[in-house]
């Protein structure tokens, strides 16, 4: 059933451009230009969310509001002003607002403020991701109509960018939205592990296996399962995922029949795939299995105009979780914020606001407040002549001479993992360009 919103304004611009707003959103919007039209509409239709400008004449957002919840408490009223006083915000608390929203308001906070409102998210999840660049409506409406089919998504990007939370969304969107939503981290389990968890295991089929244990294909049965950091699968399971994917069945560490599974798999990455592929680190295969359909969500430092909104959702959600809420912030710390490049992306946004909405201590949120960490500056290296894959190749050899051959040490000495030293040295041997034996034993 679409969700009826009545907005009300007595400048007629103002009031085609909120509905249209929301209708994007998709909601049904229904106008009134006064509060008197507006109480009437919403005696007559069934109304959801109002939206209201404060300052009308006859009947204002105040009076309105106070009638609406003597007629239904529980519909929630969001009140407009364009005049950024606390006493506004302050009278609408008291008189049971849902909110304030100070003019100009942009497309993607009134649609965020009207998403949370009919569509409260599972705790620790936002409701909807709402966002007014257009790159990023792009790929919100692709993963859309990809989540109507049971394709499997390939979601590349940086860090920070949100792919897990667009993952949660296409699975929000799906027909499989009251299954299971299983997301494991292929990178954070050790290589020993990774076989088990993702296809489970019969009992006895190592040491310590008391028990049949499902794994999360099985989990996940009507669902959908993420497989985050999927780079970080070895080569020789990813022919059994290939496998699990096109035949839609796996079979169990220590079995060797096959159990059916149904579930959706997305997979996601911070590294760009194909050149996995042509360092032949990933199956090009199973690539071709996993991009069927291929979303990348922009950078923050690439849709610079939802900064300020997403810094006032920020603002909101950890001043309400610490009992502190900040005014907002001021002309120079936003501008502090729109200036910065954001190499951690939306993560690192929401990090620095939680950081200022603490050090603030429930004032407005000054430029002070705002600390981001700017980039050091890098001295030029002398390479000698050598290229990047020549002087990473001597960095290793020379570590692992210096650390006796012990490929642990090396790993932790040099900030890699110990999966990546043994894949380096596979492809040096390959080349004909192996360590001493004794280096590597």
């Amino acid at each position: 059933m679409t969700t009826q919103v009545l907005v009300v304004d007595d400048e007629p611009m103002v009031r085609k451009s909120l509905a249209l707003a929301l209708e994007r959103a998709g909601a049904c919007a229904v106008t009134a230009a006064d509060g008197q039209d507006a109480l009437e509409k919403f005696r007559a239709q069934k109304i959801s969310v109002v939206f209201s400008d404060v300052k009308m004449p006859g009947m204002d957002g105040f009076a309105l509001l106070r009638a609406v919840k003597r007629l239904d408490p529980r519909t929630p009223v969001v009140l407009i002003t364009g005049f950024g006083s606390d006493d506004v915000s302050a009278r609408a608390a008291s008189a049971g607002a849902a909110g304030v929203l100070h003019k100009p308001i942009t497309t993607a906070e009134l649609q965020h403020v009207l998403l949370n409102l009919i569509q409260p998210a599972p705790e620790g999840q936002p409701a909807a991701i709402i966002t007014g660049n257009p790159q990023m409506e792009a790929t919100l409406a692709l993963a859309r109509r990809v989540a109507k089919t049971a394709a499997t998504v390939l979601i590349q990007g940086e860090t920070g960018t949100g792919k897990e939370m667009l993952a949660r969304f296409i699975h929000r969107e799906s027909a499989r939205h009251a299954g299971p939503f299983v997301a494991i981290n292929c990178a954070a389990l050790p290589e020993t592990l990774i076989e088990t968890e993702l296809f489970g295991h019969e009992r006895g089929a190592f040491t310590g296996a008391t028990g049949r244990r499902e794994g999360c294909f099985e989990t996940a049965s009507a669902g959908t399962l993420l497989l985050d950091e999927v780079t970080e699968i070895p080569l020789v399971l990813q022919a059994k995922l290939l496998r699990a994917l096109q035949e839609s069945e796996i079979v169990r560490v220590g079995s060797s029949h096959p159990v059916k599974v149904d579930v959706r798999v997305i997979a996601v990455t911070n590294r760009d795939l194909r050149s996995e592929v042509a360092a032949r680190r990933f199956r090009q295969d199973l690539f071709y299995r996993l991009n069927v359909v291929a979303l990348r969500p922009p950078a923050l430092r690439d849709r610079p105009a939802d900064i300020p909104f997403l810094a006032r959702h920020f603002l909101g959600k950890y001043g309400a979780l610490y009992g502190s809420p900040a005014a907002r912030f001021s002309a120079a710390a936003m501008e502090r914020l729109a200036s910065y490049r954001w190499p951690g992306n939306v993560r690192e946004l929401e990090n620095v606001v939680q950081r200022a909405v603490i050090l603030c201590e429930g004032g407005d949120i000054e430029a002070e407040h705002v600390v981001v960490e700017e980039a050091p500056a890098v001295e030029p290296i002398d390479m000698g002549g050598r290229t990047i894959m020549e002087l990473q190749r001597d960095a290793i050899f020379s570590t692992l001479a210096r650390l006796n051959g012990n490929r642990t040490h090396t790993a932790k000495a040099l900030g890699i993992t110990v999966r990546t030293i043994r894949n380096r040295l596979r492809k040096y041997r390959g080349s004909g360009d192996a360590p001493p034996a004794a280096m590597v034993s």
